[in-house]
């Protein structure tokens, strides 16, 4: 009989009830595969949580070992557990309804994230994203049990041409000479989100300024309220409820904006990479995201998680389009839809927005927090990109779509997309190469620009859709 270990991974800032009761249906459909189960019941939140588990099952022999990722979790212990090497390494995560409500549990983007820091790591990963009633899901957990054999496509798309070769010397030398601003570090066990400096200047052309927290909060402490009152009426239009948020957070929140601008000219940067939690709520008590959207949308893209070759990618996509593009997680893809969403806490540039939705004033869905722009993408077509590190290597990272209407997924911003390959095919490709969990979009068919550009940097371009 084979025997499968289970180490159920959360945060605590996610929806911890419904965590419990998926994670109680994922063991329901471990146990009636017949396999003995092993391992703890209830979430680990945390490291000590997880080393404890994990001490517990290294006297046990193991054919499979299962991460339940139950919410998004940093893959820091991810990487941690699989470098001991009880047995052959499965993450599962669970899929959440689109609700409309908040991301309650979030897990694909940590299993998007575990992928990458995995692949950088050489560490074989077996993965499965499906709900634990899903139809033969128990065919599923035997897959991953015996290690089903997977393949990914790649599609080829067209060679550019010689305007798109031309257009693509104009961008990258556009590009050369310019920083971008890092605002504090990426946060731990986000391996999407480093970067070496010689290397992206080598790429590139492009430089980072280093800019310390304490200096934004200070700057931000020096906004007058004539400044914030100013900022306030120029948003008052485009955005609704304002009047509803707690106004001291609101106010840090324009402050916020004021200081990342005023520091971007003062340092002379066309894009940000900004660390964005937890401190910007703790130690500020604002959220940065609705500062970033408006930065973003006046053309200075900004990327969540200190992530400067998402800025990088940012920037690139804006010069591409003369349009602003935004950096997303993808936090879903549903088979039966054939399509993903893109989403972000409240961060996308209001000229996205929707024209049959009013952008709204909301609150930081786990934190609490204004400021955040609340709407649904605008229908149309959409080009995505990354240059990516993933494996190790320097790639650009191509898909196109179309946005389509849709309610609200999830609380923030977000957008329905359907790729121009089926959802599953995407995913796959997605998981199988370790791509980053952040992906920059544009509005618009670039993606003939961008495979030159790809080119004239030098780097292999690969199409997921």
């Amino acid at each position: 009989m084979p025997v499968i270990g289970v180490l159920p991974l959360a945060r605590p800032t996610f929806d911890v009830p419904y965590a419990e009761q998926m994670a109680a249906a994922c063991f329901r459909a471990l146990e009636a595969t017949g396999h003995r189960i092993v391992g703890p019941r209830g979430l680990l939140f945390d490291g000590a949580a997880t080393q404890g588990a994990l001490a517990a099952l290294k006297d046990q022999t193991l054919d499979l070992l299962v991460i339940l990722q139950v919410t998004f979790t940093d893959a820091s212990m991810t990487v941690r557990i699989a470098q001991e090497d009880l047995a052959p390494l499965a993450i599962w995560a669970v899929p959440e309804p689109r609700s409309g409500g908040r991301l309650r549990l979030n897990a694909f983007c940590g299993l998007n994230l575990a992928a990458h820091a995995l692949g950088l790591a050489s560490i074989p990963l077996r993965w499965l994203y499906a709900a634990p009633d899903a139809p033969l899901i128990h065919d599923a957990i035997g897959g991953l049990v015996i290690g089903e054999e997977r393949d990914p496509a790649f599609p080829t798309g067209p060679r550019p041409g010689l305007v798109e070769r031309e257009q693509a010397k104009r961008v990258l030398a556009s590009l050369k000479g310019s920083s971008i601003g890092l605002v504090g570090e990426h946060p731990a066990g986000f391996d999407t989100c480093a970067y070496d400096a010689g290397k992206l200047s080598a790429l590139a052309g492009v430089d980072v300024k280093l800019i310390g927290l304490p200096e934004v909060f200070e700057s931000a402490r020096a906004v007058s309220a004539g400044q914030i009152a100013a900022i306030r009426a120029g948003v008052a239009g485009k955005l609704a409820g304002l009047d509803g948020v707690d106004q001291g957070q609101l106010d840090k929140s324009l402050s916020v904006f004021q200081a990342l601008d005023g520091l971007r000219a003062a340092k002379g940067c066309s894009a940000m990479a900004v660390r964005c939690w937890p401190e910007m709520f703790t130690d500020y008590g604002c959220a940065a995201c609705g500062p970033m959207g408006l930065l973003t949308e006046a053309r200075t893209p900004c990327a969540c998680e200190a992530d400067v070759y998402g800025a990088l990618t940012g920037l690139l996509l804006q010069e591409v389009a003369g349009a602003p593009a935004w950096l997303v997680d993808i936090v879903d893809m549903d088979a039966a839809s054939n399509t993903g969403v893109v989403w972000h806490c409240g961060s996308a540039p209001l000229s996205m927005a929707d024209d049959q939705v009013q952008p709204r004033a909301q609150l930081h869905s786990n934190r609490k927090m204004p400021l955040l722009q609340e709407f649904t993408l605008r229908p149309g077509r959409v080009s995505i990109a990354r240059i990516s590190q993933a494996r190790g290597q320097t790639t650009m990272i191509l898909a196109g779509g179309e946005m389509i209407r849709a309610p609200m997924s999830f609380t923030g911003t977000s957008g329905v997309v359907r790729f121009d390959r089926s959802a599953e095919d995407v995913m796959e490709a997605m998981m199988e190469f370790g791509l980053e969990h952040h992906v920059a979009l544009v509005y618009g068919e670039h993606r003939g620009v961008l495979r030159a550009v790809g080119e004239e940097m030098g780097l292999r371009v690969v199409e997921l859709a």
